[in-house]
């Protein structure tokens, strides 16, 4: 998963960046970090299997400049950091500024697609679905609010609209204000907008992600928090982009796999590897549960907690595929 990260200046991004990362930003221009997701799924697995490797799901993160709209548009998700540490600071105005800016370039897309239609003319209905997407955009509202399905969003993959990627907000606050709420307006806001908000200090969370592993728990609890950010971070993005993990277990590697919910068989193979997805005959499907419980694939086989699915089946958030394929 790639997050780009955005703010204005002075948002404390960097700042935010370091803590999620543990790495140290330069100001000013993109800074790129890739994170393993924490799941005790995985681990449980990994003592269970004892495989030669372990692979966690990642996210990749780019600190991104200011008003950087084509790095924007290859992220899957973007993160507005948004200023509430110190006066002057309005950050329910920043968010409104902020989502209305992607709207506008959203819009530029679509005024520039129309005026080229009109030389080409034969294709009505994307004319007319770009007619809906302009009337919303001019009036303020992002892409993903348009009502298009996602076979009608599909015709325009190639766009990237910026307004139709989830949006989640970090209000990076002062130590003081670590464990409050955020203000009434800005949740209404993020509510509104439909954009997940998570209230931190990148300054206390960079403290915490430079502090040895062994100290950090200690110094979370001093702070009044549950555990550092990250693991917040993880939570919200995953809710924001509905996304599940699903596994694959053997000897040689245990490794988890993140795809959107309701993915097919078929194209969840496709994440393994293109040749699974082109040549998919069926998955061997076993819950996460059900494996470790029994302990063996050859177990829930037994027990009858092995099914065999085809290409249209949905995966689940905790199963554990074998994929059957030839090419």
């Amino acid at each position: 998963m790639r997050v780009g990260l955005v703010g204005l200046p002075g948002s404390g991004k960097t700042t935010v960046f370091g803590a999620l990362t543990g790495l140290h930003g330069a100001h000013g221009r993109a800074n790129l970090g890739v994170i393993k997701v924490p799941d005790p799924r995985i681990d449980r697995l990994t003592q269970i299997c004892q495989p030669k490797k372990t692979t966690y799901a990642e996210i990749a993160f780019s600190d991104l400049p200011a008003e950087a709209w084509a790095p924007m548009r290859d992220a899957d998700a973007l993160v507005q950091v948004v200023q509430g540490f110190a006066p002057p600071c309005d950050p329910a105005a920043d968010m409104r500024s902020f989502a209305t800016d992607l709207n506008l370039q959203d819009l530029m897309l679509v005024e520039k697609r129309l005026d080229r239609l009109k030389k080409e003319k034969g294709k009505p209905r994307e004319d007319a679905l770009l007619a809906r997407l302009k009337e919303n955009l001019e009036a303020d509202r992002p892409v993903r609010a348009a009502g298009l399905t996602p076979e009608e969003l599909a015709l325009f993959a190639g766009f990237r609209f910026l307004s139709e990627k989830s949006l989640l907000r970090v209000l990076n606050v002062d130590e003081d204000s670590v464990t409050k709420p955020a203000p009434a307006d800005v949740e209404a806001l993020a509510r509104e907008q439909q954009s997940p908000l998570l209230v931190l200090s990148g300054k206390v969370e960079m403290e915490i992600a430079e502090l040895p592993q062994a100290e950090q728990a200690d110094f979370v609890r001093s702070m009044g928090l549950d555990e550092p950010a990250l693991g917040r971070f993880i939570r919200a993005a995953y809710a924001a982009l509905d996304l599940i993990s699903f596994f694959t277990v053997g000897p040689d590697e245990v490794r988890a796999w993140t795809v959107p919910r309701e993915t097919r068989a078929q194209r969840a193979a496709g994440k393994i590897h293109s040749d699974l997805e082109r040549g998919f005959i069926r998955a061997e499907v076993m819950r996460y549960e059900d494996f470790v419980a029994l302990g063996t694939e050859a177990r829930c086989r037994e027990a009858g907690k092995l099914r065999m699915e085809g290409k249209e089946y949905p995966v689940k958030d905790g199963d554990i595929l074998h994929v059957r394929f030839a090419v």
